[in-house]
């Protein structure tokens, strides 16, 4: 009976993490470099990067509002419908950055940031509807599938976007290439949810929604005194991989001169060691440890592993750190959403994972902003304050574990 929805589900977040992907190595060339012509050529390059840090940003701070909020409604209308209604902001986002684009306009790819960034939150409900169909026996693998699919679209969007927004590629490809091919797969993942997907709730839970969910749900997590650890473990190992994830592509850039289509290749790479992790380690560990022995080794190996992209001296021994970092990077995440999904109650699956999800919009919000004005004053300050993050989010984690050991 879970097959279908399961199968369904994995497509979707297959989808959807492709045309992310495939906007992913454009954005930083297109704000950093002088030839790309969105901002005036004598436009200093450490305001290029502060710009870059805050359009980063606000994709975080958009998702921060609409994850608790379609995590929300969802309890209430169902998966299906906010479903589909994401995936149209999603559609809208990506077609207003390729305009902007197009018009040199600043302002649209803001607001084509807030637009999909909104959208986004559809983790939130991608979330609740694998954990309605999911026993405490298969939470982990099921959760473990959105792995496997972020995995995939990671090795497929990036690789993809960099070439479409190649010249060389295609002489008709540019910066707006890769925003029209994700606004397709858009309307493709929109058609699919509509045929295919099955709605999983099967009882609406009604509960007060506001605008101010996302701040409620802040306070919630780190005021509950059962989950505050586990919620504040979650924040600070975030906070330290999306460091990497967000600001990287500007090291790379700036330290080994990569350009798009090298950006693309490289987080492709990624995406293939994170697939390889998810689908080869992180099954086989989940069926022989349980997640709190897995977290207690995870999140410590990946704040090794960030320290340890600090280490390279040239461009190709970046790829050799890639499969450290996504080992314990694959561990870490199924496990430590399992341990969240785990601590909720009866009918509170889309209420907790939403409270997870403001946990971690907050955790992408932060970093790009930070890190654009810190790596003004040396480019590895990023990385150093990745690692220290995760580790601060490894010592609440383990708090979290031992203190629900002895209480058990």
């Amino acid at each position: 009976m879970n097959r279908l929805p399961l199968t369904t589900i994995f497509v979707t977040v297959l989808l959807d993490v492709i045309g992310v992907g495939i906007a992913t190595p454009t954005i930083t060339p297109l704000l950093l470099r002088p030839d790309s012509g969105l901002l005036p050529p004598g436009y200093p390059v450490d305001e290029r990067t502060v710009i870059l840090g805050f359009l980063l940003a606000s994709f975080s701070i958009a998702g921060f509002f609409g994850g608790p909020l379609l995590g929300a409604l969802s309890d209430r209308y169902g998966r299906k419908p906010m479903l589909i209604f994401s995936l149209c902001l999603t559609l809208a986002g990506y077609l207003i950055f390729a305009l902007g684009i197009q018009q040199r306009n600043l302002s649209l790819l803001f607001l084509s940031r807030i637009v999909y960034g909104l959208g986004g939150g559809n983790i939130a409900i991608i979330q609740s509807a694998i954990a309605d169909v999911s026993d405490p026996a298969s939470r982990i693998k099921n959760f473990g599938l959105v792995g496997v699919a972020f995995g995939l679209g990671f090795i497929i969007g990036p690789t993809l976007g960099g070439e479409l927004a190649n010249p060389k590629t295609v002489a008709w490809f540019n910066f707006t290439t890769p925003f029209y091919a994700a606004a397709l797969l858009a309307i493709l993942n929109l058609l699919m949810v509509l045929v295919a997907f099955r709605e999983t709730l099967a009882a609406p839970l009604i509960r007060p929604i506001t605008p101010l969910t996302g701040f409620r749900n802040i306070a919630e997590a780190f005021g509950n005194a059962r989950l505050r650890l586990l919620f504040v473990g979650v924040f600070f190992y975030a906070l330290g991989f999306n460091f990497y994830t967000q600001f990287f592509s500007v090291y790379l850039l700036k330290r080994f001169d990569f350009d798009q289509v090298q950006i693309g290749r490289y987080f492709g790479f990624v995406g293939i060691c994170i697939a390889l992790m998810q689908g080869l380690v992180v099954r086989r560990v989940a069926s022989q440890y349980t997640p709190q022995q897995i977290v207690r080794v995870s999140v410590l190996g990946l704040a090794i592993a960030l320290w340890c992209f600090l280490l390279p001296q040239q461009a190709w021994q970046v790829f050799l750190v890639a499969p450290l970092m996504a080992l314990f990077q694959g561990l870490t995440s199924p496990n430590a959403t399992a341990l969240v999904s785990a601590s909720a109650g009866a009918g509170e699956q889309g209420k907790i994972l939403g409270i997870n999800q403001s946990v971690l919009s907050a955790s992408f919000a932060l970093p790009p902003i930070i890190a654009g004005y810190i790596e003004t004053i040396d480019l590895r300050l990023p990385l150093v304050l990745a690692g220290f993050m995760a580790l601060l989010g490894w010592i609440f984690l383990v708090r979290f574990i031992n203190k629900g050991e002895s209480t058990a």
